[in-house]
């Protein structure tokens, strides 16, 4: 599905340049689900925003679906992540005063889906993150946050895409209410078959992911199978 190969990304200030990711290469198989870590400044958010189309890498080649995203127009790329990849960000990024499924439908106004057609998919794609029905008619605002989670995930699977990008998701949620998270996207990944990239800087969440990118000073330095992936019933 995604094929990365020798991306470098250079920032220029002026005459100071920084090389924030270099010359990294890996591959990721439909359907996997991926932890990307790294500490502050490692490069890691660099590299979802390639990933997620928000940026281009200076050099270097990003094939997504057998398209190389890397060489793509802005209004390709803007094309690209309406139809292909779903965000999750740790920040929500919800209408507070806006209903839980008025929030999900909202990308569905954007790519023209009318009436019924556009609830119906918003219905869907909350219960698949796991929202009971009883919630949908609730202001943003008025849910737990695991609960506004799973509307950001619901949100993000709403336009039915193939990869699914999800920025330290946990990152504002107690343990407790994270690993509940984590627990929806391994079922979103084992039984709807998304391709999911998780970033984060938690061991303990990226060892629920099948493979470890341990992302560091823009570099790739390792890239390992979690044998002892942790499941969450």
């Amino acid at each position: 599905m995604i094929e990365i190969k020798n991306i470098t990304k250079t920032y220029k200030t002026g005459d100071v340049e920084f090389e924030a990711l270099s010359n990294i290469s890996f591959n990721i198989a439909d359907g996997e689900f991926i932890a990307i870590m790294g500490p502050s400044g490692s490069g890691k958010s660099t590299l979802m925003h390639i990933l997620g189309a928000l940026d281009s890498p200076t050099s270097g080649t990003y094939f997504l679906d057998g398209k190389d995203v890397s060489i793509l127009s802005d209004d390709e790329l803007a094309n690209i992540r309406r139809d292909k990849i779903g965000f999750v960000f740790q920040s929500f990024n919800l209408l507070p005063r806006t209903t839980v499924l008025r929030n999900v439908m909202l990308p569905l106004v954007y790519a023209g889906i009318h009436g019924l057609e556009r609830e119906k998919r918003a219905k869907n794609a909350l219960l698949s993150a796991g929202l009971e029905e009883n919630n949908f008619q609730h202001l943003s605002n008025q849910l737990s946050g695991g609960q506004i989670q799973r509307v950001a995930i619901a949100r993000a699977l709403v336009n039915n895409p193939s990869l699914i990008l999800a920025d330290e998701p946990t990152g504002n949620l107690d343990s407790k209410t994270g690993e509940i998270v984590i627990g929806t996207f391994q079922r979103l990944n084992k039984e709807l078959g998304r391709t999911i990239i998780l970033i984060t800087h938690e061991q303990e969440i990226a060892e629920h992911a099948d493979r470890i990118l341990f992302i560091k000073d823009g570099k790739l330095l390792e890239d390992r199978t979690t044998h002892l992936k942790k499941v969450i019933k």
